[in-house]
C-alpha cells in the first residue's frame, strides 16, 4: 500500500467513525455530511431500495423509533481499502432494537463505497444486510 492509500484509507475511516457518532447522537446533519445527492441505499428493512438523499434522510426516524434513546449502533469491525478516487469499506456491526419493552442485540453487516470528488471522500453507497435465518 502506498503513502497516498495508507492516507486515504485513513480519511475514510475516519469518515466513517464520525458518521457512526453522529448516529448514535441523533445528529441528522452530521449523519448526511460527505454524503452524495444521488446516493443509493440497499437496507434491511423496506424499501428495498432508497434513492437520492432526501430518501436516505427519511429511513432513520425508523431506526431512531427501534432504538434506546441513546442509539448503539458500534463498529465492532472495519476494514478500508482506498484508491485514487474509489474506496469501499466492510464493517461487521452491533445495533440494539427494542420491541415494546424488550430489547436484542442485532448484529449486521455493512459496506460503504466512496468516490473523491473535488477531493473530498464521498459516500456513494451503503448496503446493510443480516444473515438469512432458515
Amino acid at each position: 500500500m502506498t503513502t497516498s492509500q495508507t492516507k486515504d484509507a485513513k480519511q475514510v475511516r475516519e469518515l466513517i467513525e464520525r458518521w457512526a457518532e453522529a448516529v448514535r447522537r441523533k445528529d441528522m446533519e452530521g449523519i448526511l455530511r460527505h454524503h452524495s445527492p444521488d446516493f443509493v441505499m440497499f437496507d434491511v428493512p423496506p424499501p428495498l431500495q432508497c434513492s437520492g438523499i432526501e430518501a436516505y434522510r427519511d429511513t432513520w426516524p425508523l431506526f431512531f423509533g427501534a432504538s434506546p434513546e441513546r442509539p448503539v449502533f458500534d463498529i465492532v469491525d472495519l476494514k478500508v481499502t482506498a484508491g485514487a478516487d474509489v474506496a469501499f469499506a466492510i464493517a461487521l456491526m452491533r445495533c440494539i432494537v427494542v420491541k415494546k419493552t424488550e430489547s436484542s442485540d442485532l448484529d449486521f453487516r455493512l459496506t460503504i463505497c466512496f468516490q473523491k470528488i473535488a477531493g473530498q471522500w464521498t459516500f456513494m453507497h451503503e448496503h446493510h444486510s443480516i444473515p438469512a435465518v432458515d
